[in-house]
């Protein structure tokens, strides 16, 4: 069974954006509240094949940067690891 709420004291700015984000995804701003709240609670994991197409374009965008073990034993001895 759904279980009502009530929002309070919303500030003006906020309840504009969240008017705006509800009218973008064409939802109701109650609706919109409830996908925010979700996403943010419940976090959707991301498929095996959502990674692996992320983990492409970082190594297309990383593709000519090298580090060699000088570089990063130098690194280490400025203090940053």
């Amino acid at each position: 069974m759904a279980i009502n709420v009530t929002v309070k004291n919303i500030p003006p700015d906020l309840h504009k954006d969240l008017k705006a984000s509800a009218a973008r995804h064409r939802r109701s701003v109650n609706k919109e509240i409830i996908a925010l709240l979700e996403e943010r609670l419940n976090p959707r994991k991301p498929t095996p094949e959502e990674v692996l197409a992320a983990v492409g374009v970082l190594h297309d965008r990383l593709k000519d940067v090298w580090l060699t073990d000088e570089m990063i034993d130098q690194a280490k001895r400025e203090g940053r690891h």
